[in-house]
């Protein structure tokens, strides 16, 4: 009999879905058995919900769109801040929950799992707010609210929640006739008018700037992007939430702007255009160095997927992807300017010495290949990788806005699982790392080879340079991560281990973790822990005056 269930996982397909994440619990265990009985989809059980969600978003951040399953309460609850992520940076997951059943439900009977209150709806109410849409199923509206959701999901590029009620699952459906509606290319008369006003201020501008944002990112279109650009001889730049939008080796490309933390050439080019038009971005703090970007709203337009603004002046939001692709049908003179090239570093030399923060930064960028994923922790990590200059065709993965600590590590494995011909390098401190490291089993049990640097700097760097550099809330126990593989199963034929401490050591690790592509590559890199990355001491006095 064809289910509810089926329906759902139907859909799912239809999205690109290839994979589901999620924990088996009661309330949820006879949906699994449709998705464990299809040769379409693969469950990837995880070893708590907040991995869950989290390894769904790096896969909806490779793939478009994720899918995750918890049970009702214990499980959703768990799950929650990976989905607040999701929705604070713009990646659309699908959280399906599993529940009792309606009967249950509607004679809110005192089950497991629930506050023993007969209210079922309170998780729900939670969800509400990191959710762009909720649906509870029923008999009556199965089939259409999933398609409702499902839709939303990927038009504004944000989480939605399926309440699944055990016997709704396996209520009996009707098959899909029809695809789901996806929008049309189709500009809207409010959006006509709003790229007639772009293309009027293009061609009164006489230097303008690109900003590009992470939004480019959400809505995979930095194909479009680049068509814009390349058309009218555009200087572009990206915000560290928006790292990889666009391709960094292009001559148009200025280097990543970080307000008053930015290179002073390119901050002036920057901050003195006439026109500044941000693409799919936001000004956060974490961006611009605590807002200190030098520029004004008198100089910028903003085009967002909830907001656009005109000079301060708010006007009605577009349909990104559909406006960004119709940027390049404009028509005004292209601009001339010679385009700055990228600095990039000299390949540094490599000397028997202690390894510095410095020094592993321009190493990682000798490390680089083309078509590699760079995942950056939100720490040390994020803000040595910001100004290293990625090579054509990377994807950089980070979360600059939530933030989340721990939040890398299964995003950087559920990105590899949506996109296993690209190489994926994992950049982590240990603080983060003993958040999530459990999922280190489902990357050996899965066969994930991604290149693991897990910087062993003792504690919370970050932390550290904001405030407390010697206080005891900012150490962590010491773990033996070199051998932390093998806690969770690897062997020798799955795994292989390093650690190091001076430049050649990390040298050698490196080129033979570059060449070994059949096991999972996990470098232990041990710094002081008072040494960090130039910007992340520049922030860090912004960010503890902001604070205080």
């Amino acid at each position: 009999m064809y289910t509810v269930a089926d329906y759902l996982l139907d859909r799912l397909k239809e999205l690109g879905i290839d994979e589901v994440f999620g924990v088996p619990g009661d309330y949820n265990l006879q949906f699994l058995d449709h998705i464990t009985a299809r040769k379409d989809l693969e469950w990837i059980g995880n070893a708590n919900e907040l991995n869950a969600a989290y390894m769904a978003d790096g896969y909806a951040r490779t793939k478009g769109i994720s899918a995750l399953v918890t049970t009702f309460g214990v499980g959703e609850l768990s799950a929650i801040n990976g989905l607040a992520g999701s929705y604070a940076e713009s990646i659309p997951v699908i959280e399906i929950v599993g529940s009792p059943t309606t009967t249950v439900q509607q004679n809110k009977k005192l089950v497991h799992h629930t506050l023993g209150d007969g209210d079922f709806l309170r998780f729900e109410r939670i969800h509400e707010e990191v959710s762009a849409a909720i649906a509870h199923l029923s008999t009556e509206n199965a089939p259409s609210e999933i398609d409702r959701v499902l839709t939303v999901a990927m038009t504004e590029k944000r989480p939605v929640y399926i309440n699944l009620p055990i016997d709704i699952a396996e209520m009996k459906a009707s098959a899909p006739t029809t695809p789901l509606n996806h929008t049309t290319d189709q500009l809207t008369t409010v959006e006509t008018a709003i790229l007639t006003k772009v293309e009027d201020a293009l061609k009164q501008s006489k230097n303008p700037v690109v900003i590009a944002g992470h939004e480019i990112l959400s809505y995979h279109i930095e194909n479009q992007l680049e068509q814009f650009i390349q058309k009218f001889n555009l200087p572009i730049t990206v915000l560290p939430f928006g790292k990889g939008a666009f391709n960094e080796e292009d001559a148009h490309y200025l280097g990543t702007y970080t307000g008053s933390t930015t290179d002073e050439s390119m901050k002036n080019r920057v901050d003195h255009a006439d026109l500044v038009l941000l693409l799919g971005a936001k000004l956060t703090d974490s961006a611009t160095s605590g807002f200190s970007f030098g520029f004004t709203e008198k100089q910028m337009i903003s085009i967002g997927s909830t907001e656009v603004l005109f000079y301060g002046e708010k006007q009605e939001t577009v349909q990104l992807d559909r406006f960004v692709s119709a940027l390049s049908t404009l028509s005004f003179s292209r601009f001339t300017d010679e385009m700055p090239s990228v600095k990039r570093l000299a390949t540094p030399k490599v000397r028997d010495e202690k390894l510095t923060q410095k020094q592993f930064w321009q190493m990682v960028e000798s490390f680089l290949l083309q078509g590699d994923t760079v995942v950056g922790e939100q720490g040390t990590s994020f803000f040595g990788l910001t100004n290293v200059p990625l090579k054509k065709d990377m994807h950089f993965i980070g979360q600059p806005l939530w933030g989340s600590i721990g939040y890398t590590f299964p995003s950087a494995l559920g990105s590899q699982i949506a996109n296993k011909e690209s190489r994926h390098l994992l950049f982590i401190g240990d603080g983060s790392l003993q958040l999530t490291v459990q999922e280190l089993g489902t990357a050996i049990r899965e066969k994930l080879t991604p290149i693991v640097f897990v910087i062993n700097n003792n504690g919370y760097t970050v932390e550290r340079e904001i405030h407390g550099a010697t206080e005891q809330y900012n150490d962590i126990p010491m773990w033996d991560y070199q051998k932390l593989p093998f806690v969770f199963g690897g062997t020798d034929q799955t795994v292989a281990t390093y650690k190091v401490s001076t430049e050649i050591e990390l040298d050698n690790a490196m080129t033979r973790a570059r060449t070994d592509v059949d096991r999972l590559q996990w470098i232990e890199v041990v710094m002081d822990q008072n040494d960090a990355p130039v910007l992340l001491k520049k922030l860090a006095k912004i960010f503890a005056k902001q604070n205080s």
